[in-house]
């Protein structure tokens, strides 16, 4: 057998290389990004193991988890942005925590999760009323509540589906979606309406939603979207 020399690229490709850490549980993320994001962006995907039931100790305990989750994504690849795909756990853990765990393994990417990309846009498009829907139980959604209250956003109004396992939260209908965001946009000084959970999906409502209610909606995955071209934007200018 003949044996060839051969030459080295020194990249695979000069586009962003956006590295997504994905509940084991999510079927919604993935799908989303995709026809959010550009076509051009290079998107590498990992699992993390979760429990089917979300609660505040099964979201806890991935932390313990993102460095192995992490160390699956290929190590030669010089990655733009790595984005942790749960809101909940965000909140649960910390936003510090989740970065730390990224930065562990990834100490020169951009990081990003739903929490700090939500809070990213509201402030970017100068929003400080909300409306606040999520899926999950009481006790997660009002941790939530909570931490978008301590940065200065007004909840003036907030829902839930009350749902525990995350395969229903994914089979959640796109009517019912819609039909509990419009029940929530009545308060007309409303600056935005937020849907949180990586699992809902809303890429196909989001546009119907904002003209019936006549203000931003902003779901975890739109703006884990935003956010990511703003992590590359901002470190070509």
């Amino acid at each position: 057998m003949k044996r060839f020399t051969y030459e080295l690229d020194s990249d695979l490709s000069v586009s962003p290389n956006i590295g997504l850490v994905i509940l084991q549980t999510d079927e919604s993320m993935e799908y989303e990004l995709k026809r959010w994001l550009p076509a051009d962006y290079r998107i590498f995907h990992t699992r993390i193991a979760n429990d089917q039931s979300i609660g505040s100790d099964s979201l806890q305990a991935m932390k313990a988890r993102l460095p192995d989750s992490l160390s699956l994504l290929p190590e030669h690849t010089p990655f733009d942005v790595i984005a942790y795909g749960c809101t909940s756990a965000t909140t649960v853990i910390g936003e510090s925590g989740v970065e730390s765990a990224i930065r562990s393994v990834f100490p020169k990417a951009g990081v990003t999760n739903p929490l700090t990309a939500i809070k990213a846009q509201l402030t970017e498009i100068g929003a400080e009323r909300i409306a606040l829907l999520t899926p999950y139980v009481p006790e997660v959604s009002e941790q939530v509540v909570t931490h978008l209250k301590s940065c200065n956003f007004d909840i003036a109004v907030s829902g839930s589906f009350y749902e525990a396992l995350d395969y229903r939260v994914a089979r959640i209908s796109q009517s019912s979606l819609i039909d509990a965001i419009t029940q929530l946009s009545t308060d007309s000084h409303l600056e935005a309406i937020v849907v949180t959970c990586t699992n809902l999906r809303t890429y196909e409502l989001i546009d119907k939603a904002r003209e019936l209610c006549g203000c931003p909606v902003i779901s975890s995955n739109s703006a884990m979207a935003w956010h990511i071209q703003a992590l590359i934007n901002n470190s070509c200018a």
